[in-house]
């Protein structure tokens, strides 16, 4: 990127977390490694720390969309990043909100339930966000379990991993990278479809548990699209990123849960 121009501008929907582990915070973070201008709409304040959340509080539909019209008509939107919406009078706001105004990159991790167990999505949104989201993702970015919910059948091999993510093609998501850390094995295998080509990483499996991995891999694809890199390119640098900061994550509560290390090389 020529640096005496304007860094291009990315926007996150998502929840905010108050350890500064996952969600707007994260998303933040990984905008600022990549040298592109974060945006943020809030969709809920969650109360968090690395070992639990206790307190959840979605937005209203209202203050949401002061916030979407807030940026949009001050800055340029080059990518949009969709983590948690909460419920589906968010999720709906949002997509219509996205086809009212036809933003480019728009990359879609499905959040719905933390690592800690608790909902991030209610339940009746998971078909809206199905029906309305997914067809406007450039990039649909789900873990194994997450695939599992928006398609109602189980993942348990890499052969149903790579049967997902064409099926999530067929919801009208145009790209689509499983991750597929939930399966277990000594290695974790993430499968990405599109019409570029397929793509398979292979990482070691870590001994620890780490926070906002997978809020910081759809924001590190999101900013490569802003930075005008192929969605190819885009994603095979956040995979590295997100391993990057992944090796050099560090406990910084009294939590077991480490906190990833957003200043890594990409």
């Amino acid at each position: 990127m020529n640096r005496t121009a304007l860094p291009p501008c990315v926007l996150s929907i998502a929840g905010s977390d108050s350890g500064s582990a996952a969600g707007i915070q994260a998303d933040l973070k990984t905008f600022a490694a990549y040298g592109v201008h974060g945006l943020t709409a809030i969709t809920a304040v969650t109360a968090q720390n690395t070992r639990a959340i206790t307190a959840i509080r979605v937005l209203p539909q209202p203050i949401l969309r002061a916030q979407l019209d807030a940026v949009l008509a001050d800055f340029r939107i080059a990518a949009v990043k969709i983590g948690m919406l909460g419920n589906a009078a968010n999720t709906r706001l949002v997509a219509r909100w996205l086809r009212q105004h036809r933003l480019p990159n728009i990359v879609v991790d499905p959040v719905l339930v933390a690592s800690s167990g608790n909902r991030l999505l209610a339940r009746g949104a998971v078909g809206v966000l199905r029906r309305e989201l997914l067809p406007l993702a450039r990039v649909l970015t789900p873990n194994a379990p997450e695939a599992e919910t928006l398609l109602g059948r189980p993942i348990r091999t890499w052969s149903e991993m790579r049967a997902a993510a064409e099926d999530l093609r067929g919801l009208g998501a145009r790209a689509v990278l499983i991750k597929g850390g939930h399966l277990g094995g000594r290695q974790v295998h993430d499968y990405f479809s599109a019409d570029e080509g397929d793509l398979e990483f292979t990482h070691g499996r870590r001994n620890y548990s780490v926070r906002g991995t997978g809020c910081t891999l759809a924001s590190a694809v999101a900013a490569g699209l802003a930075l005008g890199w192929s969605l190819r390119v885009a994603v095979e640098r956040a995979e590295r990123y997100l391993q990057a900061a992944f090796r050099a994550a560090q406990r910084r509560g009294r939590g077991s849960a480490r906190i990833l290390q957003h200043d890594v090389p990409h």
